[in-house]
């Protein structure tokens, strides 16, 4: 009676201490990842898109397994509804409470600033997606951030190189924010290095509908300049000055407008209001990239929603295909290891391979200069690719402190 009653209590000292039995290997703890993004709001459908393309990633660099290393895969998925302050909230949540591996995020630059210092100070990684101000990973920027998605600078250039040379001037038009601001100086010091001017630059608030003003002053800096005259667009979300900056009829004064690609409802609009023939550079569309990765994407996501993915669903892809990586290369899912694995790390992604750089950690990775071209039998403009432009030609200046 009194053997039976050790084994009683031994095995419920066993179950309640999560133990394991002599010779039983222990159980293996789930990975897990903190996803923040902005589910609702303004960039809903480009968070919408970031999740769905990390899971196909995560599927698709395991294997459809889900597992990594003997364990499990759990996500942790929260809506920052594009605050800072909420955004801050989570992320330490995540970090402190459900004691997350790493967290994945956010959309919107202005929240993603806000979560930086959080993740220094639980000394744990923030892969940031899809948000692309320069200052993440510039002044902002510590150690324990790494950024899948492109930044400005990347941006940037790519557009630059669309149009910009001894002769040409610009002027710009933006959101009044960290990612309309900094994409502008960005895209200023590429342009002006390739030899162009920009003669004005506007901003609206993100929530803008009237841009008379905006517009008048660049008719205004523009209209009496010799040569190529360009408007560049920098506009995130939806509505934006389009509509209203083709009202005013540019051309009369030789202005053409210029501006990067986006997720396929805008591109939607974009054939609406007859912008074919507008060039500048892409972060990604589906039909441009050729790599087994991408064939894999555009199939799957078909097969599963009847659409082909569309610009934030590669980046979500690309960010999982970064954890896989690492996860794989560290051994596990120390912090310490994975940021030693992970600079200078090359992982596949849709648009092919990127590479974390040393300095600063930002995702080197080629864009794609392209011409919208209608087509009656497609919903929308296709950026049509004129030249993919690699990641050497691409990467954008080294702007942190390290």
């Amino acid at each position: 009676m009194k053997t039976k009653l050790t084994v009683v209590v031994a095995c419920l000292l066993v179950a309640g201490l999560g133990g394991t039995w002599p010779g039983e290997a222990p159980a293996q703890q789930p990975i897990k990842i903190g996803v923040v993004q902005g589910l609702s709001g303004a960039f809903e459908v480009y968070a919408k898109q970031m999740v769905t393309g990390f899971k196909l990633g995560l599927e698709y660099g395991t294997d459809g397994k889900m597992e990594l290393l003997g364990r499990k895969i759990e996500l942790l998925v929260e809506d920052d509804q594009l605050k800072p302050d909420v955004s801050k909230r989570l992320v330490t949540k995540l970090y402190a409470d459900d004691k997350v591996d790493l967290v994945v995020g956010t959309t919107s630059s202005a929240a993603a600033l806000a979560i930086l210092p959080v993740a220094q100070e639980f000394k744990k990684l923030l892969i940031v997606e899809p948000a692309v101000a320069d200052s993440i990973t510039g002044e902002h920027w510590n150690r324990y951030i790494f950024r899948t998605g492109r930044n400005s600078g990347q941006d940037a250039i790519s557009n630059a190189l669309a149009i910009a040379k001894p002769g040409v001037s610009i002027a710009t038009i933006a959101q009044d924010y960290a990612f309309g601001r900094d994409g502008v100086a960005a895209y200023k010091a590429a342009a002006e290095k390739l030899g162009a001017k920009v003669v004005h630059e506007e901003y609206a608030p993100i929530a803008a509908t009237d841009f008379t003003a905006p517009i008048q002053k660049i008719i205004a800096a523009l209209k009496d300049k010799p040569g190529a005259k360009y408007v560049f667009v920098i506009w995130a979300g939806k509505g934006g000055p389009f509509p209203q900056l083709i009202a005013n009829r540019l051309d009369k004064y030789g202005i053409t407008l210029t501006s990067g690609s986006n997720v396929l409802d805008v591109l939607k609009a974009m054939k609406a209001m007859n912008l074919e023939g507008m060039v500048g550079g892409a972060y990604y569309y589906y039909e441009n990239p050729k790599n087994p990765v991408n064939d894999w994407l555009v199939k799957e996501h078909q097969k599963r929603f009847n659409t082909p993915p569309d610009f934030f669903t590669c980046g979500g892809f690309a960010a999982a295909m970064a954890v896989v990586t690492a996860i794989k290369k560290a051994g596990g899912t120390d912090t310490e290891k994975l940021i030693q694995g992970m600079e200078g790390m090359e992982f596949m992604t849709p648009k092919g391979k990127m590479t974390f750089r040393k300095e600063d950690h930002q995702a080197l990775q080629s864009m794609y200069a392209f011409k919208m071209v209608a087509k009656p039998d497609v919903p929308w403009l296709i950026p049509m690719l004129t030249k993919e432009l690699t990641p050497q030609e691409t990467a954008p200046p080294i702007l942190n402190r390290r």
